[in-house]
């Protein structure tokens, strides 16, 4: 049958809204290693939870919307299986190579596919399966996983994308009808709670100390927060609630099985501010694999204008 041309063009604004996102969440991604100075990862998103859930509640009451979400519990555990992923993610950063953490992560499409197919009957076309491939070819061009030397810990990332790919599913089965920032906030007091029992917990009974040496982002508890960790975090959230109500709207609206390419423009994206910022250039190899992400993003964009027959 033939698909409504109002789909492609949803699936087009899906994916502007997801590349604007990644470019906001490639800057502030790259303040980590200045907060992961001052404090862990743990307080680091309680802290960042404080920040933002009341600024969000705000805007909600603000708009006239109510605070109560749809449908609870889908959005409760949505919220909780993203903060997993988060958490696992950002937690891998300490110990491993960022390369081999991001490589894992932007698995992530490849397990929405998986999943959209098993469990939602999702027909996959050849073009959206050929863009897939093509820029996780990409990813491994720019982040240059050693394979040699693969450790246990690999599979955090591995873990991080699997979750995330089923929060994104959930974005678009079971809460398209919800409040972008409701749906955000449920996030973020989901997230920010795991971070404070996470940081408590490690304060009252601490990490051995091998542990600590070997991933202290991880393994540090409540320290004293510094002006310097409070003025990064404050703008690392406001820059996160720009970057991810853009993502939940982009995924409300299309199909996160064509949306999740997109994503890979955050290689890009977070390439150029680390060029901007901390003066690292990328390599040919590097260079190529960015084409091939952009590339494969502008033949899902183009493939999704008009009418397809199915």
């Amino acid at each position: 049958m033939l698909v409504n041309h109002d789909d492609g063009q949803r699936t087009f604004r899906g994916g502007i809204l997801i590349v604007c996102s990644m470019t906001v969440i490639g800057l502030v991604d790259n303040l980590i290693p200045i907060i992961a100075v001052e404090a862990g990862l743990w307080q680091f998103h309680a802290v960042r939870s404080l920040i933002g859930a009341p600024i969000l509640i705000t805007l909600i009451l603000v708009r006239g919307r109510s605070l109560k979400p749809l449908r609870f519990k889908y959005l409760f555990i949505r919220s909780i299986v993203l903060s997993a992923s988060m958490l696992l993610y950002f937690g891998s950063l300490a110990l491993m190579p960022i390369a081999e953490a991001g490589a894992g992560l932007f698995a992530a499409p490849i397990f929405v596919l998986l999943f959209a197919t098993l469990f939602f009957g999702t027909r996959i076309g050849v073009w959206r399966l050929t863009a897939v491939l093509v820029g996780f070819i990409g990813v491994l061009l720019v982040l240059k996983p050693d394979i040699t030397n693969l450790q246990i810990v690999v599979l955090f990332p591995l873990f991080a994308a699997v979750l995330y790919g089923i929060g994104q599913l959930m974005t678009r089965h079971f809460c398209s009808r919800e409040d972008t920032l409701v749906v955000l906030l449920a996030f973020y007091l989901i997230i920010g709670l795991c971070g404070f029992i996470g940081s408590m917990a490690l304060t009252l009974w601490p990490a051995p100390a091998d542990w600590h040496e070997t991933m202290p982002f991880f393994t540090t508890g409540w320290v004293p927060p510094t002006p310097r960790f409070l003025f990064w975090t404050f703008l690392q959230s406001m820059g996160s609630l720009l970057g991810i109500a853009g993502l939940i709207r982009g995924y409300q609206i299309s199909d996160p099985t064509y949306l999740g390419v997109f994503e890979y423009s955050f290689l890009f994206f977070a390439g150029i501010w680390g060029w901007i910022l901390w003066h690292h250039v990328p390599d040919s190899t590097s260079i190529i694999g960015m084409v091939a992400i952009v590339g494969s993003g502008v033949a899902i964009a183009l493939r999704s204008r008009g009418a397809r027959r199915i």
